[in-house]
């Protein structure tokens, strides 16, 4: 804590305090204050209670300071400028700086050129600590030490103490590289040392219980040393860390009586109702607060140094701050608190930030109007977790809703209780909502699609595994309400086309149609890798990998399957209706390299998937591929074996005649197995056209290309521009002399160019 011995501040300047028994070593903080002190100005900024003095004492006694240390502890905001330049020339008289007497001109600032000539005229230079500096930007005292800084360089360092940042220009010295800083993230406590500051008290805990405890602190020394003081009374400390939050007696009194109380009127007011956010900006601020409270932001951003920045002008409060401040909120204003979040929501819904609106409606009670918006901005794949950001169940977590609620909020029940695994409850809301929808006025045309389209992706979603057939009528639907909508809408939300081009590829292969199934399935991947959908992209490209089988293309097989098994992606679970066309393409494919083995294995893990997820159109391939392992073991004419393989399968007859190639492809001309099917083919009797030389980036480019990554994603693994990505692909078509990215990969493959 700041807190500790400090000197006498009437009397005579002091030197370095005393080291307290109660400091907790923290030599990753002091080595880097010995390192800035070979500049000339470090600053340590954080909030009170922080450790900024400890710190600075430990180091101070550390004996690692380039050379004597001049301490002075400043008065604060009431600083007079000749008490604070009386205590500087003592501080530096105390080093042994031979410092003669300042002289004050006609009320201005001292003057600093008297000091000036002590330090110069020194080899070590002298350490300048000014603790709790908390001077006004422009006022003699800043110019003044600013001035004696510049003079006085390099004899003099100068380290800082402070709770914002202190008026010395530090922006001149960060751009110069002379500016060493240590803020309130680097003054967070970490697990080691809050463990050294427990046991001061006799307080042992676990790891686990240690991590906690500095986590629901922040590392704030404080609030550590608080909670170690009550913690020596509980009969049982992990019960006590596991409440221990904000509104600890001590904590609260600690807090609002060094930094709330002392605020004025309008930094008190707009702390106190920003503090239902997790995070703010000036503007969201303002409109909590009001124009008057809000006009006080910059400043409160400046010198309030519990506010961290989180990047892109948004802070976050210190989490037990925060705490406080609504304990505070709640007891002063009770009523305001409901307003304040509605304010929030709104606000926040209006700029896109879906998560932290529905947080905010729910903890206004309001959560039939967090369902609208969810279901409004088509994102209940985030409920779903068909997107890489899902929404967090305890924000969706409904009970069952009613007619009353609307079908908004009937529609998220049943999304929350699908992603919960409530089947029952999922299918009653599903009825309900359809019910609602129906009843619906027509003049709100707009809001009906949303709400169909809604009802159709809950659907398509839940039948996907279970209901085939279902899932494709939801999916039809689905694509026919999508025109209804901007193309902007529909680019936002590219896990609703994902899924429903997934559904209808799958679907398109066990027609037969592998053309149209091709197409679907690419299209798909391409808007699942868009929407972050691991489990999506994965199955696309374990349907193409099985589409890529039936058309005897074993070497595109294998890649497809080689990309849907590789992280990021998701692990396989064993209820994963897909991995059974895993296996029949390692098989088929196995049995292409001249390994009926490795073959048989692998239809077996198929069936035992299959005895779990039947599908039975892998059944039919599954038993075909364990057809042909049987000949290719056996031998024997090789057209007596396939058509005996072949007549005894249920899929349809244009499929079958796709597939003899393949088939003959993976046995012999006696029967046996191939025994290199998959090895790089004969050049044919006709060259191909010459084809311009690629240059190297252009085939690391199209490698990606076969990979189905997407543009922006092969820009990101290259460290590319997308526009750079685009003119090599337009350099790519032109020299293979085609125009699609498909056609490229097949080209490219024809060429051996992959």
């Amino acid at each position: 804590m700041d807190t500790g011995p400090r000197e006498q501040r009437d009397g005579p300047p002091a030197t370095v305090p005393a080291l307290p028994r109660w400091l907790v070593p923290r030599p990753r903080l002091t080595d880097r204050l010995s390192w800035g002190t070979c500049g000339p100005l470090t600053v340590i900024v954080g909030p009170v209670g922080a450790g900024k003095t400890a710190l600075a004492v430990e180091w101070a006694h550390t004996g690692r300071s380039p050379g004597p240390v001049a301490w002075v502890t400043c008065d604060g905001r009431d600083e007079q400028p000749d008490m604070f330049w009386s205590r500087v020339a003592g501080a530096l008289h105390a080093a042994g700086a031979d410092v003669p007497p300042f002289v004050a001109a006609d009320g201005g600032p001292p003057s600093v050129a008297g000091p000036v000539s002590g330090p110069a005229a020194r080899r070590a230079p002298v350490v300048l600590v000014l603790d709790d500096f908390r001077t006004e930007p422009g006022s003699p005292t800043a110019e003044g030490v600013l001035g004696l800084l510049k003079q006085s360089a390099p004899a003099l360092r100068l380290v800082v103490l402070a709770r914002r940042d202190p008026p010395l220009h530090l922006h001149r010295f960060r751009l110069s590289g002379e500016l060493t800083e240590l803020r309130t993230r680097d003054l967070a406590f970490d697990d080691r040392e809050t463990a050294a500051l427990l046991a001061q008290h006799g307080v042992e805990l676990a790891k686990p219980v240690v991590g906690a405890l500095r986590e629901r602190a922040d590392g704030w020394a404080a609030g550590l040393r608080l909670a170690a003081m009550s913690m020596e009374k509980q009969p049982s400390p992990e019960k006590f860390v596991a409440q221990f939050a904000g509104d600890d007696e001590a904590v609260v009194s600690y807090l609002v009586e060094e930094v709330l109380d002392v605020q004025p009127p309008g930094m008190r007011r707009l702390l106190l109702t920003t503090s239902v956010l997790e995070q703010m900006n000036a503007e969201l601020a303002t409109e909590l607060a009001g124009e008057e409270a809000g006009s006080h932001f910059a400043a409160l951003v400046r010198e309030n140094s519990f506010l961290q920045p989180a990047g892109h002008g948004w802070y976050r409060c210190h989490r037990m701050f925060a705490d406080v401040l609504r304990m505070r909120l709640r007891h002063e204003t009770p009523a305001l608190v409901p307003e304040l979040h509605r304010r929030a929501a709104a606000w926040l819904g209006d700029h896109g930030l879906l998560a932290d609106a529905v947080r905010h409606w729910s903890a206004a009670g309001d959560h039939r109007r967090a369902d609208r918006l969810i279901v409004h901005r088509l994102a209940i794949g985030q409920v779903l977790g068909l997107t890489g950001d899902r929404l967090p169940d305890d924000l969706v977590r409904r009970p069952e809703a009613g007619a009353a609620d609307g079908p908004e909020s009937t529609l998220v029940t049943a999304a929350a209780a699908l992603a919960q695994g409530d089947d029952r409850v999922c299918a009653d809301s599903l009825a309900g909502a359809g019910r609602l929808v129906g009843e619906l006025p027509a003049d709100q045309a707009d809001r009906v699609t949303r709400c169909r389209l809604t009802h159709a992706v809950i659907r398509m979603a839940r039948d996907r595994s279970r209901a085939p057939e279902a899932a494709r009528s939801a999916a039809a639907e689905t694509e026919s309400l999508c025109p209804r909508l901007t193309r902007a809408t529909l680019a936002a939300h590219p896990e609703i086309p994902a899924l429903a081009l997934a559904i209808r590829g799958h679907g398109q292969l066990r027609d037969g149609s592998l053309r149209a199934a091709s197409v679907s399935l690419t299209a798909g991947l391409k808007a699942a890798c868009a929407a972050g959908n691991g489990v999506l992209r994965r199955d696309c490209l374990v349907d193409l990998a099985l589409l890529e089988t039936l058309r005897g293309r074993f070497r595109a097989a294998g890649e497809f399957v080689t990309h849907a098994c590789q992280p990021p992606l998701p692990a396989w679970t064993p209820t994963d209706r897909s991995r059974s066309s895993l296996h029949v393409v390692r098989a088929w494919t196995g049995l292409a390299r001249g390994e009926p083995a490795q073959a048989r294995r692998e239809i077996g893990h198929a069936r035992a998937v299959l005895r779990h997820a039947p599908d039975p159109f892998v059944t039919e391939i599954c038993s075909l591929v364990a057809g042909l392992t049987e000949a290719a073991e056996q031998g024997g004419p090789s057209a007596a074996r396939i058509g005996d393989v072949l007549a005894g399968c249920r899929l349809p007859a244009e499929l079958l005649r796709t597939m003899e190639p393949g088939c003959t492809a993976v046995l012999g001309p006696s029967g046996g197995p191939r025994t290199r099917v998959l090895a790089r083919p004969e050049p044919p009797l006709v060259a191909p056209h010459p084809v311009e030389r690629l240059s190297t980036r252009e085939r690391e480019v199209l490698g990606r290309l076969a990979q189905m990554m997407t543009t922006e994603e092969i820009a990101a693994d290259l460290y590319l521009s997308v526009n750079t990505v685009k003119t090599h692909l337009k350099s790519v078509y032109r020299k293979l002399a085609v125009t699609r990215r498909s056609a490229a990969v097949r080209r490219a493959r024809e060429l051996d160019l992959l």
